[in-house]
């Protein structure tokens, strides 16, 4: 499963427009995290169809790039999430985006999206492979 890493300027209605384009073609935005440094941003959209919103995404021309996702369960505690990056960082893997998916029973979910999913799900080693 891939995530999008789409490029916006940082002004009113980008994020509204991107959003109805994909709307416009049924597709359902499922995750979504992003921020702006002053003039230009930049979301991470997880889709219910990959296909359909990389379409989309080239008809309106913004620029992106799909980035391969690796899910984890991390503790809802202090220090879950330094461990979990510490552990990508040690391994070379660099993350280029990172969602929350969900949570439950003292565990939330982090879709990372890096640069190598393979090195990336071992360096995560037991926390890897919890549903995005």
């Amino acid at each position: 499963m891939d995530a999008f890493i789409i490029e916006l300027e940082n002004r009113p209605g980008m994020l509204a427009g991107l959003a109805e384009s994909i709307a416009g073609r049924g597709i359902n935005i499922t995750a979504i995290a992003g921020a702006a440094a002053r003039d230009s941003g930049a979301v991470a959209i997880i889709t219910n169809d990959e296909a359909a919103a990389r379409s989309v995404l080239d008809e309106i021309g913004v620029t992106y790039r799909p980035s391969a996702l690796v899910s984890a369960g991390l503790e809802d505690k202090p220090g879950a999430l330094a461990d979990a990056a510490r552990r990508l960082a040690d391994a070379g893997v660099n993350v280029e985006a990172l969602i929350a998916t969900g949570s439950q029973g003292g565990k939330i979910t982090i879709a990372f999206a890096v640069d190598d999913p393979d090195a990336a799900r071992t360096a995560l080693g037991e926390l890897a492979g919890a549903a995005v």
